[in-house]
């Protein structure tokens, strides 16, 4: 039951507990809305602290993200620094081991150069001196000659007929013999001269032969040693050996048809089917490079394109012989495949497509003889009309003449007279 009491300055009346509870009720609001505040207050500085905190973070991570990236980039600039000086480095040590051997090759060709020049300006030192000690001698021998020419017409008064032709005859023997030794000397000038030349052509030729074909073996014979000058081993795309070509250097005026059988024998020493003679004139017949029995011949300019040739055509027969090793074995595959189902299968449907075509061929055929057997029916009803009409118009126009064809053939033409 609610309590009502008075208010002692106004006298109005009220419930105690409702004034109790509105008291309590205010009291609680005022400490409801100082918890809130303060949780909000507490919640906002969470709230930023968290927020720092996330920043914070935030700043450390990219931080950190900006070493690892200036660390692997660093990493990456080391190793392509590394790289690059190793490849420079090794560029450079082959560069220099290039240059190296290039002048090396060019020291030995210029040495070789230096020597070939030595020895021709000394087989020309040579020749002047054996020109000078040639002439020499002849003006000794002719002045001994005219002395005793000058001797003989002194005493060609005193002597006989028959002494004096013998004397002649004596000094004729001397100056023939003379000029036989002025010639064999020349000869043997001219000989030492042609074999440098000789020599020189040869070498030139094996190192062309060693640049045309790097792969094959350019053997160089030795000298006094029997057989020809130069040996070329031919070897395919795999470096199997196919054969052998021989090549016999000359440079001389003249084409002597002994060498053609002296390189025979040499095709039979050393074993091979092919040689070639590389010299500056041909056999009488001949103009250009070309075959006599069985000895090539060219020019110098021209060994190239022979040895290309010469050297396709050992490959290709080569090949062939090599295509021919397992006949037996291959025979037998061959056989198996015959009677296999494979090729039954196949040939099957080829026996089954030609068959086809021949039913069809036959079939058109059948349709095209029926078709010409009808028009051959029609043909001859219109001929047979046209001889009505003919009939009836001779008698018409009786001795008139009335030409009517059908085609420009005259068997077929029809005449009214």
């Amino acid at each position: 039951m609610a309590t009502e009491v008075k208010c002692p300055s106004c006298g109005t009346p009220f419930q105690l507990e409702e004034a109790m509870a509105n008291e309590y009720k205010k009291d609680l609001r005022a400490k409801m809305q100082e918890y809130t505040k303060q949780k909000e207050q507490e919640y906002t500085v969470k709230l930023n602290e968290f927020a720092a905190k996330e920043q914070q973070q935030q700043l450390l991570f990219e931080q950190r993200l900006q070493n690892e990236k200036k660390a692997l980039q660093m990493t990456l600039e080391e190793n392509l620094r590394k790289s690059i000086a190793s490849d420079f480095e090794n560029q450079l040590l082959m560069l220099q081991k290039s240059n190296a051997d290039a002048d090396e090759k060019l020291k030995a060709s210029r040495q070789k150069e230096l020597e070939f020049l030595q020895k021709e300006q000394d087989l020309k030192r040579k020749e002047e001196e054996l020109q000078l000690d040639l002439q020499r001698k002849l003006a000794e021998q002719r002045e001994t000659l005219a002395q005793e020419i000058r001797k003989q017409e002194a005493e060609r008064s005193q002597l006989k007929d028959t002494e004096h032709l013998m004397k002649q005859r004596e000094l004729e023997k001397q100056l023939e013999d003379q000029k036989k030794l002025v010639d064999e000397m020349k000869r043997k000038a001219e000989q030492g001269s042609m074999q440098l030349q000789g020599e020189v052509q040869e070498l030139i030729l094996e190192e062309h032969l060693r640049a045309f074909f790097p792969f094959d073996l350019i053997g160089e014979v030795g000298k006094g040693v029997r057989g020809a000058d130069c040996v070329q081993t031919v070897r395919n795309q795999f470096g199997q050996e196919c054969g052998k070509i021989i090549y016999e250097s000359k440079r001389t005026k003249t084409f002597s048809m002994e060498w053609l059988e002296k390189l025979k024998r040499d095709m039979r020493s050393v074993g091979v089917d092919v040689a070639v003679i590389v010299t500056q004139c041909y056999p009488n017949g001949m103009d250009c490079f070309g075959q006599m029995d069985g000895i090539w011949i060219c020019s110098f300019d021209e060994v190239k394109a022979v040895a290309y040739v010469l050297r396709d055509s050992i490959i290709k027969l080569a090949n062939q012989s090599r295509s021919q090793e397992n006949k037996g074995d291959k025979m037998h595959l061959l056989y198996d495949y015959l009677t296999g189902s494979e090729f039954g299968e196949q040939w099957k449907a080829i026996r089954e497509g030609y068959l086809s075509m021949k039913m069809s061929i036959q079939r058109e055929r059948d349709a095209m003889e029926k078709m010409w057997k009808a028009r051959e029916k029609q043909l001859e009803k219109v001929l047979l009309n046209a001889a009505h009409i003919k009939g009836s118009i001779e008698g018409i126009a009786g001795n008139d003449s009335i030409q009517l064809s059908l085609t420009d053939d005259g068997d077929d033409a029809l005449f009214l007279e």
